[in-house]
């Protein structure tokens, strides 16, 4: 008899505010750790915001007040690993909050899975990418960044995840060190290959390669069916 595939609920939130996304994503680890929960896959964008893991500094900011203000850009002070990082609209990101025991993964695994499923995803719009050189985490075109990873781990529960730039404003990178290497740039995929891609759409087609890398099976819901602390989304 073949053994049934771990199940994971997969939602897309559309347009979340960041500490609202940040809440919902505490909620769920508590309800994993409490034996009670059940893994899930957010997959959504963000408004304009600046955030700062806890490995960045104040220095990593480098637009004033004043300038984020004029650009509608929040500032989170974050929990996530890592340093500085931009999220805005025409980025995917991906905030799995799942138990490692159950999928059978380490660390390490589980990290190498996320950039591979990005990886394979992008491979799938004509886009080459690899994982970062030692030191560097993320999803690379050649020396140029195209996803973030970020995430925290409250045993044996993992959250936060991954931004993948689509048609993201990359100016807005200019206004932070991000994660830390003022020498390296982003892009996105309309930036290689002039194609835009929706979000929502991207969200449907990458949980098939996150389906695929971990082995799991996605069971689409609905953003009521998970949504908790009053997280409001907008399609």
């Amino acid at each position: 008899m073949s053994r049934s595939l771990p199940r994971v609920r997969a939602c897309w939130l559309g347009s979340v505010p960041y500490r609202e996304a940040w809440d919902l994503q505490a909620e769920l680890v508590r309800e994993l750790r409490a034996g009670d929960g059940e893994d899930t896959l957010l997959l959504l964008e963000h408004p304009h915001v600046f955030t700062m893991g806890k490995a960045a500094s104040a220095d990593h900011l480098l637009w004033d007040e004043a300038e984020r203000h004029g650009r509608h850009v929040e500032v989170v002070w974050s929990d996530r690993g890592g340093e500085a990082t931009y999220h805005g609209p025409g980025q995917l990101v991906g905030y799995p909050v799942v138990d490692l025991g159950r999928l059978g993964v380490t660390i390490p695994e589980y990290l190498e899975k996320l950039e591979r499923s990005l990886i394979a995803y992008l491979d799938g719009l004509g886009v080459a990418a690899e994982p970062g050189k030692p030191g560097l985490t993320g999803v690379w075109h050649r020396d140029l960044k195209l996803a973030a990873i970020g995430i925290k781990l409250n045993r044996p529960v993992v959250s936060h995840g991954f931004a993948l730039n689509l048609t993201t404003d990359l100016d807005y990178f200019d206004g932070i060190v991000p994660c830390g290497h003022a020498e390296l740039r982003p892009t996105s995929v309309e930036s290689l290959t002039g194609r835009r891609v929706a979000t929502r759409e991207a969200a449907q087609a990458y949980a098939r390669n996150f389906e695929a890398g971990f082995g799991v099976s996605l069971e689409w819901v609905p953003a009521g069916a998970i949504r908790a602390g009053g997280a409001a989304a907008r399609s």
